[in-house]
């Protein structure tokens, strides 16, 4: 998956995207910060490659907000913290995901809405992303709020919908 966003976007890489991609990586295993950027350039077939002067000081970052730890063997992993976040994450990309399927469906006139809506929203998600940390417990209520009510109103059309699906290949 990230190879193939790799490959759409080229070298420009959105800001905040090292945040996510990390979260994403840690979800699976722990990492040394080495491996995160060996795997970066891996994944991106060399297009992207992170330097440890952009890395280092984000785990830095994480550390302090809680999201990783670092283990005895020096590798990073992510907190419970951390799991919620990258969950809440996900959720967040399921009902963007679930929004651009009907803007596909429009044809070039929606593919191309879509694909500016998304990088909008992704980067709305890496600034809120970021900011996590940083929220009170009133206004972390108020988003998950937000999100929850957004996603019951995408559940409740996927039952309404009726009618002729449309394939875009």
């Amino acid at each position: 998956m990230i190879s193939e966003w790799f490959q759409r976007v080229g070298s420009s890489v959105p800001r905040g995207f090292s945040r996510y991609f990390i979260l994403e990586l840690l979800k699976k295993t722990p990492h040394t910060g080495k491996e995160i950027i060996d795997y970066a350039v891996e994944q991106s077939n060399g297009i992207w490659k992170p330097s440890p002067g952009l890395i280092y000081p984000l785990l830095g970052r994480l550390l302090d907000e809680g999201l990783i730890e670092e283990t005895k063997d020096g590798k990073y992993q992510l907190t419970k913290k951390g799991k919620d976040t990258a969950e809440d994450v996900d959720k967040v990309n399921d009902i963007v995901k679930k929004q651009l399927e009907v803007l596909f469906r429009l044809g070039n006139v929606g593919r191309f809405v879509a694909i500016d809506l998304l990088e909008k929203i992704s980067a709305m998600g890496s600034i809120l992303s970021s900011n996590f940390a940083n929220m009170t417990e009133e206004e972390t209520k108020k988003y998950k709020q937000f999100l929850e009510t957004e996603l019951k109103k995408v559940q409740e059309k996927d039952v309404k919908k009726k009618g002729k699906e449309i394939k875009i290949e």
